[in-house]
């Protein structure tokens, strides 16, 4: 099943006689993916290398886990690299507020480690181990937190610019235990991944198989197929966001200019993904809620001449004669004064 499921995914994903960069940790997960993949490499004509990130947290087992991803690309004729990368001076010189969790500065520098190894060794793209469980998690994750339709889409098939592919999306935990045993793999365990302190843990050790024991047996394909469903949709509307964006949205130095006319009369799905990705071309998407989106729609739709809006992230969106503008905050801005509708 495993090995069935790569060698699809790897059509689908468009893999064949593609370099591909294997990110392997040492765990179950990824030494399964780099052994279906060897498996497929030939008739497929893939020319595979691992590559390991040591992030330096666990002391003589991250080392080990480095020893043990060698050992396995030595096993399988692939060559091996390793990078460290620390994440903990990502967390460094932050806000309370914008500093990353440690997780997710792993994950930054993580795949910041990845792709620089895929350039040296000229890789195509980068092959993760996410698995069917890892979306289940993921969307949960996010349910439960509050997010919209983008959040439940999941974890997509490949990265926007097509440089990280998931082949394992499809497959279960337990498909790829039952095929490391069967082939009497060896494989590290990382402690932290039994740690109540994380809710992904907590998500994947008791809440899910509570769900899928009490609820329904097959909770990971039916979340699995909701978040496809999302990204579909999803993929259709940016589409209709991009020619939207390319007749609206204008460069203006540090600031954006947004054509307002006709603003109410677009969809408000639409109206709102435009000012999502206004401010993430500022650099400022990271904070803003849907709260801030309506706000923002509203001043749009029937703001007056002279008035300013303050956006988290340190932006202002601001109405004057000449239109709408999006950029850095000016000092002076009384947004209990400025808000759309005020006097």
């Amino acid at each position: 099943m495993v090995v069935r499921e790569v060698e699809r995914a790897s059509k689908a994903l468009g893999l064949s006689g593609r370099r591909v960069l294997v990110a392997v940790s040492g765990g179950v997960d990824s030494t399964v993916l780099v052994h279906a993949l060897a498996a497929v490499a030939a008739p497929r004509q893939m020319t595979l290398a691992i590559g390991h990130v040591d992030h330096g947290l666990r002391g003589a087992a991250s080392a080990a886990d480095a020893e043990a991803v060698r050992a396995l690309g030595d096993a399988l004729r692939l060559p091996v690299e390793v990078a460290r990368a620390d994440p903990r001076p990502l967390r460094l010189g932050c806000s309370s507020r914008d500093r990353p969790t440690l997780q997710e500065a792993a994950r930054t520098a993580r795949y910041e480690a990845l792709r620089t190894m895929a350039r040296r060794f000229a890789a195509d793209c980068v092959a993760t181990a996410h698995t069917a469980d890892d979306q289940a998690e993921t969307v949960l994750m996010r349910l439960l937190r509050g997010t919209g339709p983008d959040g439940l889409g999941g974890i997509p098939e490949r990265s926007p610019d097509g440089v990280v592919v998931r082949p394992l999306l499809r497959v279960s935990r337990a498909e790829i235990e039952a095929f490391a045993r069967d082939r009497g793999l060896e494989w590290r365990e990382d402690a932290s991944n039994a740690s109540p302190a994380y809710t992904r843990n907590r998500l994947r050790n008791d809440w899910i198989p509570k769900l899928a024991s009490e609820f329904n047996p097959r909770l990971l394909r039916v979340v699995a197929d909701l978040a496809e469903a999302l990204r579909r949709d999803a993929e259709w509307i940016e589409s209709q966001v991009a020619v939207e964006a390319q007749r609206r949205i204008e460069s203006d130095g540090k600031w954006l200019r947004i054509e307002s006319e006709a603003w109410a009369q677009l969809p408000t799905s639409l109206s709102r993904r435009l000012l999502r990705l206004a401010l993430q071309r500022l650099g400022g998407g990271r904070h803003v809620a849907r709260v801030h989106l309506e706000r923002m729609d509203e001043f749009l739709r029937a703001g007056r001449v002279g008035t300013v809006i303050e956006v988290p992230g340190g932006f202002q969106l601001e109405r004057g004669s000449d239109g709408c503008r999006l950029g850095p905050r000016r000092p002076g801005v009384d947004p209990a004064v400025d808000a759309p509708g005020s006097c």
